[in-house]
């Protein structure tokens, strides 16, 4: 008696597709979709060996075949480690890999789930040593064709650098794209110069960036800006109306923003250290105290500094002591490390603000100016004095301290500090602004 027939075992077959760009996706029917059907005839005339397309689509649009980082491409090994998969089918090898090494760690992962791989065109089976002699003679001339685009690729650009012409990219401030070309934007070329010339009146990145924070001047993405876009903008040769490819610098085809005076001038500011740049703005920066600290004797005590090497001191000393007087009596210290003195009278300054008595004072001062500032700002505002006071600017501190504090005496027993109380509702507005700024960011 003769037994039936056994029909074939049911091979389950994953088509994959791949295109490098998405130019022409949103076609009706694009690259993908001919791929697919391709791939889709030649799995029905396998049929009879028991093949069946599987109804998951596994389509990567926009991704180089160079990397096996690709949506598409996971999800099909996925699949293929939970046994799903018996046959994988492309249009051409090069759609599921350019890459020989890439495609040798894919032929060891079908291997291990005992998955077969198809190629319509090219017709081979990997699991014979000719198939995957073929197999690496055909991936070889694939990797070569994306390594010698590539390389043409890159010859390209670097010949139109030399030349001047901009090869895209992100579009800096004070430019526009016309073209394909760098043209001028009149608005943000006077802010580019303006950043320039604001930056060698400064000496310090830094404390420009505070400005512009507080300025709320904002990058062509719309960002506020932080110092190191600043610095990236400062050293941005384009301009100077120059190209740079690899560090190297060409004459560009669009018009400079900055003048080589102003750039050299900045870049004479770049060149120093930053510790240095940073010894010259403070040195620049008016005494937190001046005007408002004096002795038991009623002398003024005057900023001064003298400077050892690089390190620079700087001191309150009394007037009696410049103008050798003698007062006749044993007074206070005549001469006071300022560092030591001014943070005493910020320390003192912040535990007033925070007394019940001075905050219900100021929450009652600005309900009757309208000033603006909701109960709970104000609050907030005192309660993180600490915290705002570092993000002014040197001379917006002193113009706090200037509202808030009537007068210093230096005594031998130590200071005494005379608050200036209708100037607190202004403390107070002054230091709710930059914490706003903070809050939106």
């Amino acid at each position: 008696m003769e037994l039936p027939n056994r029909p074939n075992r049911r091979l389950r077959c994953a088509i994959y597709t791949r295109k490098s760009t998405e130019e022409g996706l949103d076609m009706e029917f694009n690259s993908l979709d001919a791929q697919r059907e391709a791939c889709e005839a030649y799995v029905a005339s396998q049929r009879s060996e028991g093949w069946v397309a599987t109804r998951d689509r596994y389509d990567d649009g926009g991704f180089s075949g160079g990397t096996l980082d690709r949506p598409g491409l996971m999800q099909l090994l996925a699949d293929i480690d939970d046994g799903l998969i018996d046959v994988v089918v492309v249009y051409k090898i090069d759609r599921l890999s350019r890459s020989l090494m890439d495609f040798s760690k894919l032929v060891e992962i079908f291997d291990r789930n005992g998955v077969t791989f198809v190629s319509v065109t090219q017709s081979f089976n990997t699991t014979s040593s000719m198939g995957r002699l073929t197999l690496n003679i055909l991936l070889s001339f694939a990797q070569f064709e994306r390594e010698v685009t590539a390389e043409r690729i890159r010859d390209k650009v670097a010949a139109s650098r030399k030349k001047g012409m901009w090869m895209g990219g992100y579009v800096p401030l004070g430019y526009d794209v016309r073209d394909r070309k760098l043209v001028v934007n009149d608005g943000e070329a006077a802010s580019v110069r303006r950043i320039f010339e604001r930056f060698v009146e400064l000496g310090s990145a830094t404390a420009l960036a505070r400005e512009l924070r507080c300025d709320e001047f904002r990058n062509k993405r719309g960002k506020l800006i932080d110092k190191g876009y600043l610095y990236r903008l400062l050293n941005n040769r384009v301009y100077r109306g120059d190209v740079v490819h690899k560090g190297k610098a060409y004459p560009g085809e669009h018009d400079a923003i900055i003048d080589n005076g102003l750039w050299d001038r900045a870049h004479a500011i770049l060149q120093e250290s930053p510790r240095k740049r940073a010894n010259n703005s403070r040195s620049r920066t008016p005494a937190l105290l001046k005007g408002l600290i004096f002795n038991d004797s009623g002398a003024a005590m005057t900023p001064t500094a003298t400077r050892k090497g690089a390190k620079l001191y700087r001191y309150y000393v009394s007037m009696d002591v410049i103008r050798n007087r003698d007062t006749g009596q044993e007074t206070a210290p005549t001469r006071l490390a300022a560092g030591m003195v001014e943070n005493a009278v910020v320390t003192e300054v912040r535990c007033i603000l925070q007394t019940p008595e001075v905050v219900t004072q100021a929450l009652a001062a600005l309900k009757e100016d309208q000033a603006g500032v909701s109960e709970a700002d104000a609050i907030a505002a005192l309660h993180d004095f600490d915290a705002l006071w570092t993000q002014l600017f040197p001379a917006e501190q002193a113009r706090i301290i200037q509202l808030v504090v009537r007068r210093i005496t230096v005594t031998a027993a130590g200071l005494e500090v005379d608050i200036r109380r209708e100037g607190i509702s202004s403390v107070i507005r002054e230091m709710v602004a930059p914490h706003n700024l903070e809050a939106a960011e």
